[in-house]
């Protein structure tokens, strides 16, 4: 009987040993076949699709030409010479409505231009404050620098329809041939408005430098004459300024002395064309002349022209003017109604004559 020292020899286990190393050497080494054969790769690539905004936004429309548009300002006799025209907004109340003013400035309006003279629209690329003042329609000088009137002091007493009492009123107007400054205040035991203009006297009338417009806070319109644009200090879009133009304290004078220069060239029935700049906007004021008028005053009768400034726009002011040739055309009562039905009525009471001289 064999031992199990004989049959399990260190020589044998060795052999077998290695016999097993090379079968598992050989079953790794076998490729292993390919049950689930894998076809040619594909790059993964990606585009991007952009939407066409204008398509979108905008219909597209026909390539046809725009007509050009011209517009006109209201006729003047033909026997006269051009009156000033100018263009361009509104919002002024000269009135103080016990800490108010007698109008309604509630409704902000945009900016609004209307040519003057018959042509084209201007192309739209082009920057209207870029260009100097124009002269939207060739004029002889229609002011005279002697016809301005003197340095005064005019009273006034003011009806309200708001109010079951008078207010106060001055208009305090100076000159010295080269600059003016002109003044009104309005109300009643220290609660005033006061709108001012300052600027210089050219050879076509008063060219305005600043106007303000103050209660209890200021704003102020800015006449950059070198630019050929008016600026805002209550933020408003700048505007083009025009030839001619005035603000809506310096209208007043230069009607006076317009009309003082050349009465006959104003009938009845003339249009008077002239941007005017308020505190926060400028508009197109046309003035339409109306008949002589004999008017009852607190102060006695006047002989004055009537000049009505009507509504375009919803919410535009009536302004009624009445120069009287007494007053260097000066007017003796200025009559503003809303367009609620609103209005302030000032009368003339009183003229003095100053003799300073222009701060």
């Amino acid at each position: 009987m064999t031992s199990a020292g004989s049959v399990f020899s260190p020589r044998l286990f060795t052999t077998l040993t290695l016999v097993v190393l090379l079968a598992h050497l050989a079953v790794l080494r076998t490729p292993v076949p390919n049950t689930h054969p894998i076809g040619p790769s594909y790059a993964f690539t990606t585009r991007s699709i952009e939407a066409d905004l204008g398509r979108l936004v905008t219909p597209q429309r026909s390539a046809a030409p725009k007509p050009s548009r011209s517009k006109s300002v209201p006729s003047v006799p033909a026997n006269t010479n051009s009156p000033k025209l100018t263009q361009t907004p509104d919002d002024v109340n000269i009135a103080v409505n016990a800490g108010q003013t007698a109008g309604s400035e509630a409704v902000t309006r945009s900016s609004r231009s209307e040519p003057a003279t018959v042509q084209d629209e201007p192309a739209a690329q082009t920057d209207p404050l870029a260009m100097p003042p124009q002269r939207l329609r060739e004029y002889a000088a229609l002011t005279n620098a002697d016809k301005l009137p003197g340095s005064v002091l005019m009273k006034y007493q003011v009806e309200a329809n708001k109010f079951p009492y008078k207010l106060n009123a001055e208009l305090l107007w100076q000159q010295d041939d080269k600059n003016y400054e002109a003044r009104l205040t309005i109300g009643l035991l220290g609660q005033n408005r006061v709108q001012t203009s300052r600027g210089q006297i050219g050879l076509q009338g008063l060219e305005p430098i600043r106007f303000s417009d103050k209660y209890r806070s200021e704003v102020a319109a800015h006449f950059v004459r070198e630019k050929g644009k008016v600026t805002f200090s209550a933020n408003t879009p700048d505007v083009p300024l025009l030839a001619g133009a005035q603000d809506r304290l310096s209208v007043m004078i230069e009607l006076a002395a317009m009309i003082a220069s050349a009465p006959k060239q104003y009938p009845p029935a003339t249009t008077i064309t002239i941007q005017t700049i308020g505190p926060r906007d400028a508009d197109t004021w046309l003035f339409t002349v109306g008949e002589t008028e004999t008017l009852s005053l607190p102060n006695g009768a006047q002989t004055a022209l009537k000049l009505v400034r009507n509504p375009r726009q919803e919410f535009d002011q009536k302004v009624e003017l009445w120069l009287a040739p007494a007053l260097d055309y000066l007017p003796a009562r200025i009559r503003i109604t809303e367009s609620n039905g609103d209005f302030i009525d000032q009368k003339w009471l009183s003229t003095e004559a100053l003799v300073e001289p222009l701060k």
